[in-house]
């Protein structure tokens, strides 16, 4: 198993990955663009050839980024694949200085065990007013927002 960068030739694979996911209600969808404007921010994890997990480091501000569109395929879960991309995106926020780092998710359980706290959504004014404002949920936003904070 491989933790690395996204390249352009892992876009479809990301992306119905994630909308698989979505269709389940169990994360956002996300348009194919998305993916293409902000592969940098992507990773993606390979077994034997095959993509099996992508998540992405977002920053939003000098001192916040947010962990977006984690998702491994369903045979993969439970199997530490999770915390291994998690880890991952922490290191890179860390090497970059970003004290904080935060996720919108339905999986809060998951994201506790690794060091999460819940904190409120309005401590989070850049995702609010950037993508949030735009969501199909907005204002009625399920997700549990939570936070990493370095030190």
């Amino acid at each position: 198993m491989t933790i690395r960068k996204a390249k352009l030739d892992d876009v479809e694979a990301m992306y119905e990955l994630v909308n698989d996911y979505a269709a389940k209600g169990l994360m956002l969808s996300r348009p194919r663009n998305t993916f293409y404007e902000n592969l940098r921010d992507f990773i993606v994890v390979e077994k034997e050839g095959e993509l099996i997990g992508t998540g992405a480091l977002h920053i939003m501000w000098h001192d916040l980024a947010e962990i977006r569109a984690l998702a491994i395929k369903e045979e993969y879960t439970r199997q530490g694949i999770g915390r291994k991309m998690v880890e991952f995106l922490l290191q890179e926020a860390q090497e970059m200085n970003i004290p904080s780092v935060f996720t919108l998710t339905y999986q809060p359980g998951f994201f506790a065990k690794l060091g999460f706290t819940v904190v409120e959504k309005e401590k989070m004014p850049q995702k609010f007013w950037r993508d949030c404002i735009n969501c199909p949920k907005f204002p009625n936003c399920d997700e549990v927002c939570m936070e990493y904070r370095f030190r």
